[in-house]
Formats: structure tokens, C-alpha cells, sequence
């Protein structure tokens, strides 16, 4: 790994690499980006770059973790309430606006990276495992606490529903990009909550 920063000049310089890199990955994709690209659009040397980051590939996972950040900061505050139905609504109904707010062109930016990179080597490929994990965590331990709480029944497999549910937002993302829509996105959530309600604790 590059050198991290332990100043705020230096962790300034690297984020604008970073914020720079991934500005270009989205536009271009990460195959048509150049260090020499990333180096114009930040502002930095090459001696620069490899003060902070050891190559190009060490540049791309930083860019994979720093996109990961962003998503789960932007939805940490409904993840952390998706303990409920209602919970789960407000999570869905969130990833939805936000689709539509991008013209539903948008896409998930883990997923669009993870379409490029996630077969070009084991360690890069565990980024991308390690971040839907990451994703993934707080739902798994909303399920439990609905679990615990008699909501959900004893015999349901919470990461089984969660793993469900993960595969509707990717598959939903995708098919909104592709068909410039967000009504696909709504269809996988339906189908993603229509398990989890299967999987409720029958009323007496």
C-alpha cells in the first residue's frame, strides 16, 4: 500500500487523487483511464501519485474502498433501521429516489465497478466482497433483531433473505441503467419484499 497521510495537506492531496481517479472511472471506465489521466486531472506529478498510491491497481482498490465509503455513509442512516418492514420501505423507497434523481442512468457504482474489475485478480475481487459484506451487514442484523423480536419466523434464514434482497437492488439497478427506467428497480424491490413478508411470523 502507498504511504497514508498524516497530514491534512497530505490527506487532501490524496483524496483529490482519489475524487479525481474515480470522476474518470465512472466517465470513461476504468480500462480507458491512464495515470496520466488521473495526474492531469488532480494536479499532481507522478512522484506525487506513487507517493500515496503504490500503482495503478493499488489506485483502482483505493478508488473501490473510497466508493464504498460513499455509498454506505449516504445510507448508513436507513440501514441502520431496517429492522422493520416499515424500516425496509424507507430503504427501498430511498434507493428509488435516488435512482430517479439520476434519470435512472445511474446505475450502483459498487456494482459498475465490480462488472470491470472483480475478475482481475483475488485481491481485487475481495474488495468487492468485502464491500457488499459490508452492505449487506446491517440488513443481516436487522433481520435477526426482527427475529428476535417474534416479527420474523424462528426458522427463517436471514442471510438467505438478505442475500435475496442484495441481488434485487443490483438486478434492479441494472435493468433500470440499461432500460432508462427506475420502474425495473421497483419491480425487484417488490419482488425482494414479497419474500421478506413470506418470511413473517404468521398473525394468531
Amino acid at each position: 500500500m502507498g504511504h497514508t497521510p498524516t497530514t491534512a495537506r497530505g490527506r487532501a492531496t490524496r483524496e483529490r487523487i482519489l475524487d479525481s481517479a474515480a470522476d474518470l472511472i465512472q466517465q470513461r471506465g476504468v480500462a480507458a483511464v491512464t495515470l496520466d489521466d488521473v495526474e492531469r486531472a488532480a494536479g499532481v506529478g507522478r512522484s506525487q501519485l506513487y507517493h500515496y498510491f503504490d500503482d495503478r491497481d493499488d489506485l483502482v482498490r483505493s478508488v473501490v474502498h473510497s466508493t464504498v465509503d460513499t455509498v454506505l455513509a449516504a445510507q448508513e442512516p436507513l440501514l441502520l433501521e431496517v429492522d422493520s418492514l416499515a424500516g425496509i420501505d424507507r430503504w427501498f423507497d430511498a434507493i428509488v429516489a435516488n435512482g430517479t434523481r439520476q434519470d435512472a442512468v445511474g446505475g450502483c457504482a459498487i456494482g459498475s465497478l465490480a462488472s470491470q474489475l472483480s475478475g482481475r485478480d483475488d485481491l481485487t475481487r475481495q474488495a468487492f466482497v468485502d464491500a457488499f459484506a459490508r452492505w449487506e451487514a446491517p440488513l443481516i442484523a436487522g433481520l435477526r433483531r426482527m427475529q428476535e423480536s417474534g416479527e420474523l419466523r424462528p426458522d427463517a434464514d436471514v442471510t438467505e433473505l438478505a442475500d435475496l434482497t442484495m441481488a434485487a437492488i443490483q438486478g434492479g439497478l441494472l435493468l433500470a441503467q440499461i432500460r432508462r427506467t427506475p420502474d425495473q428497480l421497483r419491480l425487484a424491490l417488490r419482488g425482494a419484499r414479497a419474500a421478506l413478508e413470506d418470511a413473517l411470523t404468521p398473525l394468531p
